[in-house]
């Protein structure tokens, strides 16, 4: 009787505590659990996190609390309500610094500009912007994307055909972003598109990095640093791809350094062009930055991470969507022959970065791929004091605010009843231009003070590959692997985007 006794009333315990939270529980959001808080309803949605977010917001009218388990230092406000990323991102901007907790989290990238606040990243910013603007750096993007697809995409897209092997066009496009930025960041062409698939170890620590620091997001930092301690698991993973990452990366600053130092560097007007890293060691007065071994093999990381993650990503969904899409296909192609003589069209044709530039169609089909799916899903901001967000949700010191940008494309108070669907026509006006979204709705290329300072790089590199790929060839995607996003810091695909290539024109 004792027994049936103390069973009654742990039954009625819980129960009281379901109820409680229940009661606690604001209309939308997920339950907060005494202790746990809402972790636990993470952990059983964490493999489909991004579309688990998207529900939520749907619910909450785009803004919803995270409560993190105590003493986990897990709250978050989660948002994608454009107010609040205007208010944060553009006026009251010094407010929301990338802070401490930030670079806690993403260490490998040192004091980049990613990590950067204040003065240092103005410094960053204002020597980056110089360099990406300059003549020889457009030189160099000419050349190198020239280069790339036709010595590179092209001849590895027709074996594939011949052959009539499946292919994985995300580890393609991986590897053109790839090579094309190692170029423009080093100067160097690794090759690894090439026929053969070289293993790339660059690459595969990339990849190893961005999923141990997706699970920094999803985990209570006490067990983060168990982990580090015990030197097990994603953080194992972590240091050994950081350890890869610093040996290389210290292996092209050497190499660049003797070049310098022994003349064979070309500065002159029948240069090629000039590479990042060659312009941040011979310019280094002219910049106000310590242009040391640590602050290059930052801003080599960073600005790899930048353009070969993004773009590849960018590139992955956008082939799918159109794959999936034969009317977006068929009004891209038409756009594409609008632009050559008549005579040549049907035939095998590549097409330059200015025959492209002003392609409106093209334009908004991969501004509609990235608002479906953006290649960075999330980013993370704290105040320095506490704030108010016009959503009316209150920001203290303890909390920091993450915005899903995979959930604002998904919006329908945003982008209407159809933002499930992929339209580019929702990119252009009835004149026929390109139509403006402003950049706290359209985030994939930041806002603000912090907004990218590489998207027409990303875009001219894009629509070429884009005109290549489309105008050439067919792509036929393999239902048997499904396209979902993987867990990672980056919207890369769980396995890969499986795809039989032919012809279009033989």
């Amino acid at each position: 009787m004792a027994l049936v006794g103390v069973f009654e009333v742990l039954v009625a315990f819980i129960f009281f505590l379901i109820l409680s939270c229940l009661s606690n529980s604001n209309e939308g959001q997920p339950i907060t659990f005494p202790v746990v808080g809402m972790m636990l309803q993470l952990l059983l949605n964490v493999h489909r996190v991004h579309d688990w977010c998207t529900e939520i917001l749907q619910r909450c009218h785009c803004t919803s609390l995270f409560v993190g388990p105590w003493f986990s230092d897990m709250n978050f406000v989660l948002t994608c309500d454009p107010a609040n990323i205007h208010h944060v991102m553009v006026s009251n901007f010094q407010n929301f610094p990338k802070g401490s907790d930030y670079k806690e989290i993403f260490d490998i990238l040192g004091d980049g500009i990613f990590n950067a606040d204040m003065d240092l990243w103005k410094y960053q910013r204002k020597a980056a912007q110089g360099f990406i603007r300059h003549p020889l750096f457009h030189r160099l993007l000419s050349t190198a994307t020239k280069a790339k697809v036709e010595n590179g995409l092209i001849p590895v897209l027709e074996h594939v055909a011949e052959s009539g092997m499946v292919v994985d066009l995300e580890d393609v496009f991986q590897r053109f972003t790839f090579d094309f930025t190692c170029i423009l960041v080093t100067g160097n062409n690794p090759e690894s598109l090439s026929i053969d698939f070289p293993e790339v170890r660059f690459s595969k620590a990339l990849d190893d990095a961005e999923e141990a620091l997706f699970y920094r997001h999803v985990r209570p930092r006490s067990f983060i640093k168990l982990q580090k301690w015990l030197n097990m698991g994603q953080e194992h993973k972590y240091r050994k791809a950081w350890q890869v990452l610093d040996d290389l990366i210290a292996k092209h600053i050497s190499q660049k350094r003797k070049e310098v130092n022994q003349g064979l560097i070309k500065e002159d007007g029948e240069a090629e062009g000039v590479d990042l890293l060659t312009s941040y060691i011979t310019q280094e007065k002219s910049t106000g930055l310590k242009c040391d071994d640590k602050f290059l093999r930052d801003t080599i990381l960073n600005m790899m991470i930048a353009g070969r993650d993004t773009t590849s990503s960018a590139l992955t969904w956008f082939i799918w969507l159109v794959s999936k899409h034969p009317e977006v296909e068929n009004k891209i192609i038409q756009e594409l022959e609008s632009r050559i003589p008549a005579k040549e069209t049907r035939n095998r044709r590549l097409f330059n970065a200015e025959e492209v530039k002003d392609l409106v169609y093209l334009h908004g089909a991969l501004c509609e791929a990235i608002r479906l799916y953006p290649p960075v899903p999330f980013q993370l901001k704290e105040p320095l004091k506490p704030d108010v967000l016009p959503s009316g949700h209150r920001v203290h010191l303890k909390m920091k605010i993450m915005f899903n940008l995979y959930s604002m494309g998904r919006m329908k108070a945003i982008w209407g009843e159809d933002a499930f669907e992929f339209k580019p026509e929702r990119w252009i006006t009835e004149r026929g231009g390109i139509k403006h979204q402003p950049s706290f709705k359209f985030l994939s290329f930041n806002a603000g003070p912090r907004i990218c300072l590489g998207k027409e790089v990303a875009f001219a590199m894009m629509k070429t590959v884009a005109s290549a790929i489309i105008y050439n060839f067919r792509i036929n995607v393999l239902e048997e692997t499904p396209v979902v996003p993987a867990i990672s810091i980056i919207l890369h695909t769980k396995d890969g985007l499986m795809a039989r290539v032919s012809s279009r024109w033989d």
